[in-house]
């Protein structure tokens, strides 16, 4: 159980950043509307949606699925944005690009952890009593996995999610236009989505992709990890 607090703690925690980084780059290029939204704060409450950041990532810890989950979009006005055509699409990056840079400080502070208080037993395998070591290095390890499932998952080009704002700016105006009336679909493309990575093949390809992204972020916790070895 306590895996899971922790779990949900770091979910919570990545996907609230993750909004306010789509209303704070929204609102430096323009837009207000998460401001007076009240939505630029990193206090949870106003971002909590009770199934995406507790139901929903309770269900999949028990069913061995990812841990996954969101939050109460922010509000975004594309109309108010200096220029729509060319915001908008990094509104949406903003998002995974904070999840990114939070793996990045995660990646970190799981290195020095290591460099410090040295290799909790328990990460070999082994059987440790809890203790503070023990605790940080399951969060920030926590911490590595969880914002690099939200930064891949939300830059699939899948509407609604973020990555499919990205590949619209690009698309031919007929193409595009063909491609937004997914929209009109919203969650259900989603739930599709995680149906076949449940269900298909397609989930050891999602995490093989998601494998490939956390390896580099690791790699940084153990390189710095070794700064406090023998």
């Amino acid at each position: 159980m306590e895996l899971l607090a922790v779990k949900i703690l770091v979910l919570v925690f990545s996907v609230v950043v993750h909004e306010v980084a789509h209303g704070w780059v929204a609102y430096k290029l323009g837009d207000n509307t998460a401001h007076d939204a009240g939505r630029l704060t990193l206090n949870p409450l106003p971002h909590i949606d009770p199934v995406g950041s507790i139901v929903v990532p309770l269900i999949l810890s028990f069913t061995g699925g990812i841990m996954f989950g969101w939050a109460k979009p922010v509000p975004v006005n594309p109309g108010r944005l200096n220029n729509p055509m060319n915001d908008h699409p990094k509104v949406a990056a903003a998002g995974p690009i904070s999840n990114l840079l939070l793996a990045l400080v995660f990646s970190v502070l799981l290195g020095l952890t290591v460099a410090i208080g040295g290799m909790p037993a328990a990460a070999h395998g082994g059987h440790a009593e809890p203790n503070l070591v023990m605790f940080l290095f399951t969060m920030f390890q926590t911490g590595v996995m969880i914002n690099v499932v939200l930064a891949v998952f939300n830059l699939l080009p899948l509407p609604p999610l973020d990555g499919s704002w990205i590949l619209s700016r690009f698309l031919p105006y007929e193409a595009r236009a063909n491609y937004e009336n997914l929209r009109r679909y919203g969650m259900l493309i989603v739930i599709g989505f995680l149906m076949l990575v449940r269900y298909t093949p397609v989930g050891g390809i999602f995490s093989g992709a998601i494998m490939a992204v956390i390896n580099p972020f690791l790699q940084i916790a153990e390189t710095i990890a070794r700064l406090g070895g023998p």
